[in-house]
């Protein structure tokens, strides 16, 4: 059969519907929003503070929009996968700190402009008053958070810190919320406008408490996971195999991942997102890290019968987006762990090759599983070794096509460094495979 005349899977209508629905969702909040602006329930003092006022609302719904966007629900995540609504979540975070910036400083402007008071000298005045001050310490924590987002600060913070600075995002929501109490004007036009913002905060809260404390919580307690062996795969390198309850009722599947926690060898809020390295059996679980901060260099020192407690499975890093027959996958170093999952899933039929990015033979991790499971499965593994420079580009688009010359009519799977993956990316986007074709796994999570 030729690569023109391979059957083209159907397009999941699941992942369309929650994109549908997300976006009606959000246009359509967006619309009661802006015709709850037009009859404000009291006048603004000027012009200024009318602009402020405007961008106080919507400075509102945003943090109402992230919430949702942070709550994990699993709807959602099994769709359009955690790592895109992550993205999502970056870009209107700096949405969010550009509207904390403005909207405080017009409503300033105008408080300062009848009397010709310097801008600076409203700041102690206002101040003074208990929800303003709120207000203002929330816009605070705000900046740290954007601040340790910026690309050149997240590359130098180990994960565990950086995780641990994002926790300040619930602070900033209560903070928040009570500063809307005793605020928020352009809501409190009637009871309609009223039943409708807080409905809207109700529900963003509920998901936010139901996706990261109720889930997590009761999927813990039925299925009492453990470490049941510590396995060293390199020497900077380990895989950790879990044990539990009932663990098919988790759902998990190749390519997915867990955040996971390990109570008494680890505080509860250093947690790290790993990537299932086998595909799951409904018996036991395996994840395989590399010692790269402080929790993952712990993992070899885990004592067999450890507590673990695991929040997923998230992503949409898995088989079941898949639009064509034939499939690519692409790993760079530890990001390979997923790759191998996938290769292992029997759901991924038709052919497979792959593509192992590594410095050295000494660095490619779970290379002897790959190789095996590549001979049962009839798929073609290619090693690719040796720095990246001028005269060894890989993923350049012209050496990508002369490794899998039908690429385009291939769904791609790529994990690994972020450099690594902007250029395959890159190159699929110049090679002209759709972008429904392209699967690329990230881990750009939110607190």
């Amino acid at each position: 059969m030729t690569t023109a005349t391979r059957p083209q899977l159907r397009l999941t209508g699941q992942a369309r519907a929650a994109y549908v629905l997300l976006w009606a969702f959000l246009l359509l909040n967006l619309v009661i929003v802006e015709l709850m602006l037009t009859r404000p329930n009291t006048p603004a003092h000027n012009t200024l503070t009318t602009i402020g006022r405007v961008l106080g609302l919507h400075l509102g719904f945003a943090l109402a929009l992230q919430l949702l966007l942070i709550a994990r629900l699993p709807f959602l995540d099994r769709r359009i996968g955690l790592d895109r609504l992550t993205g999502w979540h970056r870009w209107t975070g700096f949405a969010i700190f550009w509207l904390v910036l403005l909207h405080p400083t017009f409503v300033l402007l105008g408080y300062s402009q009848p009397g010709k008071i310097p801008i600076l000298s409203e700041i102690p005045t206002l101040a003074k008053q208990l929800p303003v001050a709120l207000g203002m310490i929330a816009a605070i924590l705000i900046g740290v958070i954007a601040a340790t987002s910026v690309r050149a600060v997240r590359k130098r913070v180990p994960y565990e810190a950086w995780h641990t600075i994002h926790l300040l995002v619930y602070a900033v929501i209560v903070l928040g919320v009570v500063h809307q109490v005793y605020e928020g004007s352009a809501f409190k036009t009637n009871n309609y406008t009223q039943a409708y913002w807080w409905g809207l905060w109700a529900f963003a809260i509920g998901a936010l408490l139901t996706g990261r404390v109720f889930l997590p919580l009761i999927r813990n307690l039925r299925h009492r996971m453990r470490v049941a062996a510590v396995v060293a795969e390199a020497p900077d390198v380990v895989s950790v195999h879990v044990t539990g309850r009932d663990l098919h009722k988790l759902h998990a599947r190749a390519g997915q991942f867990f955040l996971w926690r390990f109570p008494g060898h680890n505080r509860w809020w250093q947690v790290n997102p790993w990537s299932l390295s086998a595909a799951p059996d409904g018996h036991s679980l395996r994840l395989t890290a590399k010692a790269i901060g402080t929790t993952s260099a712990g993992l070899r020192d885990l004592p067999v019968g450890t507590r673990v407690f695991a929040e997923g499975p998230y992503g949409a890093f898995t088989a079941t987006g898949r639009t064509r027959t034939d499939t690519l996958l692409i790993a760079g170093g530890i990001g390979v762990t997923p790759i191998r999952a996938l290769l292992e899933d029997e759901s991924l039929d038709g052919d497979i090759v792959v593509l192992y990015r590594v410095r050295t033979p000494a660095d490619a991790v779970l290379l002897g599983e790959l190789r095996n499971l590549a001979r049962l499965r009839g798929a073609r593994l290619h090693l690719l070794t040796g720095r990246t420079v001028e005269g060894n580009q890989p993923f350049s688009p012209e050496n990508l096509r002369g490794l899998v010359p039908d690429i385009t009519e291939r769904d791609v799977y790529v994990c690994g460094p972020a450099a690594m993956t902007n250029a395959v990316l890159h190159s699929l986007r110049a090679l002209r495979v759709p972008a429904r074709q392209r699967h690329a796994e990230v881990f750009r999570l939110a607190a």
